[in-house]
């Protein structure tokens, strides 16, 4: 399955005040074995992420997903952050975050 979209669905921040629109939006391989999305916003965030079923029939089957999402700052910079979620929990990585 594939869909692709762009809406004018608003997306508002966290005091909701400001309103950005999806500009774009795919969703691919929706199912058991795992999904794919990406999607862009009119105020610059872009986001992508693909998850993977890892250990099929076993007793440690899992999603393991990886993506990105990225940002403009109030400094004008575009923070990017990557990452990686599997059984060993949470893992972002980005320039701007402490090692």
């Amino acid at each position: 399955m594939a869909v692709a979209a762009a809406a004018s669905v608003p997306i508002y921040d966290i005091s909701g005040d400001k309103a950005a629109k999806v500009i774009k939006f795919d969703l691919n391989n929706i199912g058991v074995n795992g999904y794919d999305f990406a999607y862009e916003t009119s105020d610059g965030k872009v986001a992508s992420e693909v998850a993977e079923l890892k250990n099929a029939g076993l007793e440690n089957e899992g999603l393991e997903v990886r993506g990105f999402f990225s940002y403009p700052g109030d400094d004008g910079k575009i923070y990017r952050v990557d990452y990686v979620a599997n059984d060993k929990g949470f893992q972002p990585s980005a320039a701007h975050l402490p090692a």
